[in-house]
């Protein structure tokens, strides 16, 4: 897909992970499934806080941000598990690749959620229902969509139902779905902003979508006449890819046939994720700094492991080595089902710092000019156009 061009009506997705540390939790372990499962810090002390928990957990009364006692007061057996941030990276890095493959106007605005511009999409629904189900079915992370024709009514879109929720939101609506609420429901209206507004007889979204713009910024600034063009479902801010360069990734996964049981089976499903890989980073200018690998079994218990390399590379030979030695160090010899190598942080190629030493600098200048020349064949006849032989 490609950005279309300002005249069209745009159409934006929202998507938004659900309870997306719980569920990286039951990703990696599936006998978390099901259950009451919060992520707390200072697991073993009284002041512990939740920093998110399942659907589960949260029909018994837990809450983010609620005190671990508390949490364990309403629901006793309650699941609690320390943050993995490492870990919950690397799914954010494989969700916003998987957007990727759709389009690249995709703006990551936190770990857990993003912005995709999919105006040239002729059928949207199905096409949200189809992320939906490739999130759940790939990664085993639920997520809601919210559509709308701009950021915001897309963002509020994809907080109307949760979890795994589709919902579309058009400025029609907004008197029937957005003006009854108080204008504290509305997004980007905190509490202070609420107590504000209301002092001024402001209580729902409707009397903010009618007050009079003279007064609204003479009271709230600029800030007060954006807010009302929100209530109005105004938003003309664009889906922006480059604002959140922390989230890029890029990498490639498959699911095998049949299952894998050894080693050298490993080596040559690598090797061709591995080629992917280096094309995808050399198109979009980009050398990686970290490595992942994505294991899931035939029983879908899924694991990742990274490592952050000692130089920055795009080149498949090295990306293979590298995801070889952790599959041999986190390989537990059960059947394979999925294999995938996702860059998990890459930068730039003029911003790269190469650890070279004396006598490597000739090697990498040669090996850089041949994969150049080899890249660029393949952006132009297609990926897997040349063999690679083993040495």
């Amino acid at each position: 897909m490609h950005q279309s061009p300002v005249s069209k009506r745009r159409i934006i997705f929202h998507v938004d992970m659900n309870s997306f540390y719980a569920s990286v939790e039951m990703a990696e372990n599936p006998d978390l499934r099901g259950k009451p499962v919060a992520v707390a810090g200072n697991v073993e002390e009284r002041k512990g806080i939740i920093v998110t928990c399942s659907y589960e957990a949260r029909e018994r009364g837990v809450r983010t941000t609620m005190p671990l006692w508390q949490a364990r007061k309403l629901c006793p057996n309650l699941v609690v598990v320390p943050p993995d941030f490492g870990t919950y990276k690397i799914y954010s890095s494989r969700m916003f690749q998987l957007l990727q493959e759709y389009t690249e106007w995709v703006e990551p605005v936190s770990i857990d959620e993003g912005y995709m511009d999919v105006t040239d999409c002729v059928h949207p629904l199905e096409l949200a229902k189809e992320i939906q189900t490739r999130l759940q079915n790939e990664l085993n992370l639920p997520c809601s969509i919210g559509i709308g024709p701009n950021k915001f009514l897309a963002k509020t879109a994809s907080d109307m139902k949760k979890p795994l929720g589709i919902t579309v939101l058009r400025k029609r609506d907004l008197p029937e779905k957005l003006w009854p609420l108080q204008v504290g429901e509305m997004h980007g209206i905190g509490k202070k902003t609420e107590e504000k507004l209301n002092k001024y007889g402001i209580f729902t979204v409707k009397d903010l979508a009618e007050a009079i713009d003279y007064e609204l910024k003479h009271r709230f600034g600029i800030n007060g006449i954006k807010m009302k063009e929100r209530a109005n479902g105004i938003d003309p801010r664009p889906v922006d890819p480059s604002s959140a360069s922390d989230y890029r990734s890029i990498g490639s996964s498959t699911t095998l046939s049949e299952d894998l049981l050894s080693v050298i089976e490993a080596e040559s499903v690598f090797k061709r994720l591995a080629e992917k890989v280096e094309t995808r980073l050399k198109t979009k200018g980009y050398v990686a700094l970290t490595l992942a690998i994505t294991i899931r079994y035939s029983d879908r218990k899924t694991i990742t492991r990274s490592k952050m390399l000692p130089n920055a590379t795009q080149h498949s030979v090295e990306i293979q080595k590298t995801a070889l030695d952790l599959f041999h160090r986190h390989w537990n010899h059960d059947p394979v089902r999925l294999l995938g190598i996702t860059a998990t942080e890459v930068v730039e190629k003029e911003h790269a710092t190469y650890q070279l030493d004396l006598f490597s600098v000739e090697k990498n200048e040669k090996d850089a000019l041949l994969h150049d020349v080899l890249s660029s064949i393949e952006r132009k006849h297609g990926e897997g156009i040349i063999k690679r032989g083993n040495k």
